[in-house]
């Protein structure tokens, strides 16, 4: 005979979800393992990506001192040059416009530069704004390899990935399961 007695059911209810709690924990420390993961290559992603950005704003720099020494050549400072450019035809406006827009990058660079070269991988992830060059990014990441990283700063960082990544996976979880959960009622 089947006891009706509600202390007895909610046993039953109890067990039936450690499967769904065990789920949901392998599922929070999959998300942990994955913050880890991802945010430990931080550290030498960053190297890899000021090491670019060196070899870019080297590589600006000797355009746009070419271009000044050409221009100071003919007795031009660099606006005078660049006018004159303009007013060769749509090539010669084309080519201004470009070299215009190389003398800014090389400014933008040279800056993100000077902030990141000597600074810590602590204080390089506190400034996002400084790795926003979507070519260096993208170069950085087609030839980067993921590694263990074997640096304090790379244990740091993928402490950090596992709590972010275990705190959000586990907080997404538990909003889905908000509307399944059953409505107590005051005894």
């Amino acid at each position: 005979m089947l006891d009706r007695n509600p202390l007895h059911w909610h046993v039953f209810a109890k067990k039936a979800e450690r499967p769904r709690q065990m789920l949901v924990r392998a599922i929070t420390l999959a998300g942990g393992l994955t913050g880890a993961a991802g945010l430990s290559q931080f550290p030498e992603f960053s190297q890899q990506y000021i090491q670019r950005l060196s070899g870019a704003v080297d590589e600006l720099s000797r355009v746009v001192a070419e271009f000044d020494a050409d221009a100071a050549a003919l007795g031009l400072s660099r606006g005078e040059a660049l006018d004159q450019l303009a007013q060769g035809g749509a090539f010669g406006a084309e080519r201004a416009s470009t070299m215009e827009e190389t003398m800014a990058r090389q400014v933008r660079l040279s800056s993100d530069l000077a902030a990141l070269r000597d600074a810590s991988p602590f204080v390089r992830a506190s400034q996002p704004v400084r790795f926003t060059d979507n070519e260096i990014a993208a170069r950085t990441y087609e030839d980067f390899k993921p590694a263990v990283p074997l640096t304090v700063e790379g244990v740091v960082f993928g402490g950090a990935g596992f709590f972010a990544g275990f705190v959000v996976i586990g907080a997404l979880l538990a909003l889905l399961r908000l509307p399944f959960r059953r409505r107590q009622t005051a005894a």
